[in-house]
């Protein structure tokens, strides 16, 4: 019998409940001989797994000691030459911020084969928060953005953002938020409504909302802090707006 072709499924497992997942990633699941799993992918996932499948944890929890990307590379180099399936499970969409696509153009470098199963992002986790990204006579579009760039640094489109009619999403931005508060106070903006989300779809979600200059004060009130969403926009504030 021929051997199975060695290859690398990228898999989104979605923002934290496990229900939330996709009948395909099941799939991918079930079938695979080693999962690389993130921090954020619920483990109640790794139950889909079959008995000998090896499980590794290459977890990345901010602002703490974490796998780097270059190990989880070596990782996947590893199994692909010893497994036919290797899962990468991410969490959330591994194509948003997700560093999903870096790793299959590695794997595909190497000749694996590779493939992406999209997952369902933190960010549309939020409408069970009873926030819609978008509004009819509301908001007329969305911003995703990270919080941190590679270099640490605040993105600049923050700010066009806050200009705009629209809903505005940060990622990983709990660490800078203290700068994301003062480039609002820059932009004039420090008023817009917004809201902090934490474990978003879990049993344990937190949420907060007020202006967005208050939101620094209402994180440490509450207690929130990563992963969180920080969501900034008239959506946030629907209870208290009247739509014709």
């Amino acid at each position: 019998m021929n051997k199975v072709e060695s290859q690398l499924i990228i898999v989104g497992a979605g923002p934290g409940d496990p229900e939330l997942i996709t009948l395909k990633a099941i799939k991918a699941l079930k079938v695979a001989d080693v999962i690389l799993y993130d921090n954020l992918a619920n483990r109640e996932l790794l139950d889909y797994a079959k008995s000998d499948c090896e499980l590794v944890y290459v977890g990345k929890t901010p602002y703490q000691e974490y796998t780097t990307q270059e190990t989880i590379h070596e990782l996947i180099k590893h199994y692909a030459a010893n497994n036919e399936i290797v899962v990468r499970l991410k969490g959330g969409d591994p194509f948003i911020f997700g560093r999903g696509m870096e790793e299959i153009m590695f794997a595909r470098q190497l000749g694996i084969k590779a493939s992406y199963i999209p997952g369902i992002t933190s960010m549309l986790a939020i409408g069970l928060c009873d926030i819609p990204l978008t509004h009819r006579g509301v908001s007329e579009g969305l911003w995703m953005i990270t919080g941190t760039k590679k270099d640490g640094s605040l993105s600049r489109d923050i700010c066009l953002a806050l200009q705009s009619k629209t809903t505005l999403v940060i990622y990983m931005g709990m660490k800078n938020l203290p700068y994301i508060i003062e480039e609002s106070i820059k932009c004039g903006k420090p008023e817009t409504p917004a809201a902090l989300i934490q474990n978003a779809s879990l049993p344990n979600m937190k949420i907060v909302k007020g202006p967005l200059s208050q939101l620094q004060k209402l994180a440490n009130d509450h207690q929130i802090t990563h992963p969180a969403l920080i969501v900034i926009g008239e959506v946030t504030n629907l209870e208290n707006i009247e739509i014709a």
